[in-house]
């Protein structure tokens, strides 16, 4: 058995997790959350959108058909309500975990102007302050964070495209801690950027490359685990040692293990795009890759395989 990580973060890969029904695919996975009964919902761009699973990975039910063109991010509430973030829609729907629809952010299929910094252009994530208050990520369109009150009446909103404090390069993700801190996955600049619940920058993580997926257990001084995506560019796509990988952090950025091999690839210990990822109550961690998308761009001269993934699953071993 393959093992990964090190110290109190040690995990082993579970193959062949996730159960379908026949003729059933992901394809690829841009979101995944996990519930109190550690049911897994995974937020995927095939046929049916959302597909949950129990722990052993036993198929449970789908919905979302014809209502999520682009599957990107998963948040799950404390009140299990699923915020789920549509980045081709450029909405952000809340839902029940059987997939009735409470309450809808944004214009269906109308993104706002190209930088304009209005929500949404392209929007990417959710996070949720201890308060109820709602953060989105926007985008790939935008380089803006919006606050939002819990019935969904807008706050404020922060941000712009650049490389400086409180500037953003794709903000890909968000989470927040029982401080109310604010956690951005800031991709392209490759950093976590720290903010305070209205949006005042106050430090940065470093020393990630691409940082993609984000999620932080509740408790006070939670760890954070982050999925870095790689590299994508021809100059450095073969460059060992930058990811994609899973690095898991102590609440002030500073490393405490890492999982995934020194390039990308199909074996038991490496990535292709670990895009969104989160953790059940055990410790294990759910990945959800774009390995769809992102296999051309790293091997553009190969057929994407047979065997192409896009869930992991890792058993927490200490």
């Amino acid at each position: 058995m393959t093992t990964m990580g090190s110290g109190d973060f040690t995990y082993e890969p579970v193959d062949d997790w996730a159960k379908l029904p026949p003729g059933w695919s992901f394809k690829e996975i841009g979101g995944i959350g996990v519930d109190s009964h550690d049911n897994v919902y995974v937020f995927n761009r095939g046929e049916h959108p959302m597909i949950v699973l129990d722990r052993d990975g036993n198929f449970l039910r789908s919905w979302g058909e014809g209502i999520f063109p682009r599957a990107h991010g998963v948040f799950v509430a404390p009140d299990e309500t699923l915020w789920l973030t549509d980045d081709a829609d450029h909405t952000v729907r809340q839902c029940t975990t059987e997939g009735k629809i409470l309450l809808t952010l944004g214009t269906p299929g109308k993104p706002a102007p190209y930088m304009s910094g209005d929500p949404f252009h392209r929007c990417t994530h959710t996070a949720m302050s201890p308060q109820g208050d709602l953060y989105v990520s926007d985008g790939y369109g935008n380089a803006r964070v919006h606050k939002y009150a819990p019935d969904g009446r807008p706050l404020l909103s922060w941000g712009g495209p650049g490389t400086d404090p409180g500037e953003f390069n794709i903000p890909h993700n968000i989470t927040c801690d029982a401080d109310g801190w604010v956690y951005v996955a800031d991709r392209e600049n490759h950093r976590v950027q720290v903010f305070d619940a209205d949006g005042k920058y106050e430090t940065q993580w470093n020393n990630l490359h691409r940082p993609s997926g984000l999620f932080m257990p509740p408790g006070k001084c939670p760890v954070c685990y982050v999925g870095e995506i790689g590299p994508v560019a021809a100059v450095n796509r073969n460059v060992p040692n930058l990811g994609p990988r899973v690095s898991i952090l102590d609440h002030t950025g500073k490393r405490l293990s890492r999982i995934g091999g020194i390039g990308p690839g199909l074996g038991p210990d490496q990535f292709l795009s670990p895009h969104g990822l989160c953790v059940d109550r055990h410790g294990d961690i759910y990945v959800g890759e774009v390995s769809w998308t992102n296999w051309p761009q790293t091997f553009p001269n190969q057929p994407r395989p047979d065997n192409l993934r896009s869930l992991r699953k890792f058993r927490k071993t200490t």
